[in-house]
């Protein structure tokens, strides 16, 4: 009977030493609880992805010396631990692998076969795949070791020459252990589901999945890591969003279900919930901040990052900030101190009004001549930001952005203004989904005022102002947004789906035009499949369709 322990960790970028000092206590103690083996995430001491951190030749450095010293470690018990090695043989410099250790060393280096290179991944960039798969025999079990995407060639999406698992089963493997840096999207754990019992089912063997937890820059890493028998069989499964170490037992029979094991909540809105507050708070606590700071419009997008904040933070660790314009309404300023009051959180009020008519007092000379329009509405929305980034300056906070996905896409919203942030927690929520978080929210008491989620959305810049003056209703913009985004539909196909079309090119332009825009955006908490950031790659300047 082999005791394996599955390490589910938060491991940060380029910390070698408290990496590898976490690898180590893990050690320790599972080796005094009489494990024989840990099993530890992808790249687990350089943290994942390092980007071109891996260009710097210290940063490599330190990741071998650390798998050295990890191994040193490894003294009346074994561990696969991840990380970064220079590659010995032809093509890139780099690979991406997994050592298993015992004894006080390295025994063996497994190399990564299948690089992704689509969305959010890169590692082609960086990394020279393994030639050729091996076993490794420990304690009677031959086990095959797939590093993350080894395993997910199932469904034959991307031009992968070759299958690693389908090799380690010819080699006479038993298990294939999958440690990973797997990150979270809505739907990912029903496709992981749907995954490993393909997998399982086309090898007949059993697989240990390892997944990382924790934020790097926008991306989310949930851990559920699990145990799947050859039957498809749960033998255990982790929690999502939290670091934790489980033990479970494997033997002739397969893995041996044991406690602790969770069952986890597949509805989209308690999933998107929990990551987004698992998102604040992992990027505070890697930033080594504290605090936020938000503009609180009174306003459904604002009232949303405020609660998300509170619950992350702590309400004691979050500055609300209203800054009322001669167009905003009564209500917006008493829904937004409501908020507060509810959330027990810090609120000032700040008005721009003073500030909004020197700005345009001192462009008078040269605005007297032209009709009042945008550049009046944009002067609001970048005093706001003058004052949050005052704020933010000065207390040492950091300015959470709260513009949403639908409003992202389409540019509605100011460049220098309510764009600015340290990070947008719902720039991948779209606007319907902001209004069924916030019934989530309050499906117990009501945290976020009914009026702010009744009410008319508008960025209240000038009089009588409604979104809807600008742009589609919502479910409509939403249903095209996510045709064109995510699903990769040309106007043609969003039209057959029954949206007009006169609608959907007005649309689709608005999100080519806006590109600039996101250039220059903060980065966004990735939520879905499809986010803005690095997983969505456009031209400035071009003209499709």
């Amino acid at each position: 009977m082999l005791r394996i322990a599955i390490a589910q960790l938060n491991f940060k970028i380029g910390d070698f030493e408290a990496n590898t000092s976490k690898i180590a206590d893990v050690l320790f103690t599972a080796k005094n609880q009489g494990v024989d083996l840990v099993v530890f995430p992808e790249m687990s001491v350089s943290g994942y992805m390092p980007d071109d951190l891996l260009d710097y030749p210290s940063f490599v450095e330190k990741s071998e010396y650390s798998l050295e010293l990890v191994a040193q470690s490894c003294q009346g018990i074994a561990a696969i631990v991840g990380g970064v090695m220079r590659n010995s043989g032809k093509g890139r410099l780099l690979q991406n692998v997994c050592c298993f250790m015992q004894n006080g060393r390295i025994e063996t280096v497994i190399p990564k076969t299948l690089l992704p290179t689509y969305d959010v991944f890169s590692e082609s960039r960086y990394f020279e795949p393994a030639t050729e798969q091996q076993v490794i025999s420990f304690k009677g079990i031959n086990i095959g070791i797939a590093i993350c995407e080894d395993l997910w060639d199932l469904y034959n999406n991307f031009e992968y020459t070759k299958s690693p698992g389908e090799v380690l089963k010819n080699l006479g493997a038993d298990l294939i252990i999958n440690p990973s840096a797997s990150p979270f999207h809505l739907g990912k754990d029903s496709h992981r589901n749907r995954v490993f019992s393909g997998q399982v089912n086309r090898f007949n063997l059993p697989v240990l999945y390892v997944n990382q937890v924790g934020v790097h820059t926008e991306l989310i890493f949930d851990g559920s890591s699990r145990a799947v028998n050859n039957n498809g069989e749960v033998a255990i499964q982790l929690p999502d969003f939290e670091s934790c170490i489980r033990t479970v037992e494997f033997g002739e029979n397969g893995f041996i279900p044991g406690d602790g094991a969770v069952s986890l909540d597949t509805d989209p809105l308690p999933q998107l919930y929990k990551g987004l507050v698992f998102g604040i708070r992992d990027y505070f606590e890697k930033m080594g901040f504290k605090k936020a700071v938000i503009g609180a419009s009174g306003g459904i997008d604002s009232a949303l990052v405020q609660t998300l904040a509170v619950h992350a933070l702590g309400a004691e660790n979050v500055l609300a900030v209203m800054m009322p314009s001669r167009y905003s309404s009564e209500g917006s300023v008493s829904d937004a101190k409501k908020l507060s009051d509810n959330l027990g959180n810090s609120c000032i009020e700040l008005p721009i009004q003073d500030i909004h008519h020197a700005y345009e007092n001192t462009l008078e000379p040269y605005f007297k001549d032209l009709p009042e329009g945008l550049a009046e509405e944009n002067l609001q929305a970048r005093s706001r930001a003058v004052l949050l980034m005052g704020l933010s300056n000065k207390l040492g906070y950091i300015l959470l952005n709260t513009s949403n996905k639908s409003e992202m896409a389409v540019g509605y919203s100011t460049l220098y203004g309510d764009l600015c942030g340290s990070l947008s927690v719902i720039g991948d929520v779209y606007k319907t989904q902001v209004y069924a978080l916030a019934n989530y929210i309050n499906r117990n008491e009501e945290i976020i005022p009914f009026n702010i989620i009744e009410k008319e959305p508008s960025a209240e810049l000038r009089p009588e102002q409604k979104d809807s003056d600008s742009l589609p209703p919502y479910p409509i913009l939403d249903g095209i947004l996510r045709m064109y985004i995510e699903e990769f539909k040309g106007a043609d196909e969003i039209v057959i789906e029954g949206y007009d079309m006169h609608t959907v090119q007005r649309v689709l332009q608005l999100v080519n035009n806006s590109e600039y825009k996101r250039y220059q955006a903060p980065p966004i908490l990735r939520v879905s499949a499809k986010a803005f950031g690095k997983g969505r790659i456009m031209p400035l300047v071009a003209k499709y369709p």
